[in-house]
């Protein structure tokens, strides 16, 4: 497993922003979707985060069904990144990721951006969602994030159970 520097981690966001704004000139009818997966540390990539990267891949081709070959997937050490393009209204398109992110086993682990034309990503509250609750706790998770409240290995914890369950889960269809 790759530990990264925050240079390579601030390297590849500004790489993803790049990626954004080209896919946003390219296709200015449509809506791009661009999907992280949330993990804490500096291990971006592993079997975990692969897991949970391919999970949202499939929920989101499920539901936006894109236009073939409008799927670009970037397996990075700095993370697994995807770029959707999809025949749907910002707004709408926004509604059906956060209801993926909060329906799927594994949504608290999907980061699934909703892109205005301008670049910047589409706030779940402008579509009346509530903000994203801590993994561990029901507080908003941007506050234990800033407060640090739990420990890397509390999370890592849960995120290792969620992904058992899921294959587990799946294993059984």
């Amino acid at each position: 497993m790759h530990s990264i520097t925050l240079e390579e981690l601030l390297k590849s966001r500004d790489e993803r922003q790049e990626m954004q704004m080209r896919l946003l000139r390219e296709h200015p009818q449509q809506t791009l979707l661009c999907l992280t997966v949330v993990v804490p540390g500096s291990v971006k990539r592993c079997d975990q985060s692969l897991t949970v990267a391919h999970a949202a891949v499939d929920a989101l081709t499920q539901e936006f069904q894109p236009l073939p070959g409008h799927i670009l997937e970037r397996d990075l050490p700095t993370g697994y990144e995807a770029y959707l393009i999809v025949d749907c209204d910002k707004q709408e398109a926004k509604r059906r990721t956060c209801q993926i992110e909060d329906t799927h086993p594994l949504g608290r682990l999907f980061d699934i951006d909703v892109m205005a034309s301008d670049g910047t990503p589409i706030a779940r509250q402008s579509i009346g969602c509530e903000p994203r609750k801590c993994l561990l706790c029901d507080n908003e998770a941007r506050y234990c994030m800033r407060n640090h409240t739990h420990s890397q290995e509390e999370l890592w914890q849960k995120i290792d159970q969620m992904v058992e369950d899921f294959k587990e889960s799946n294993k059984s269809h």
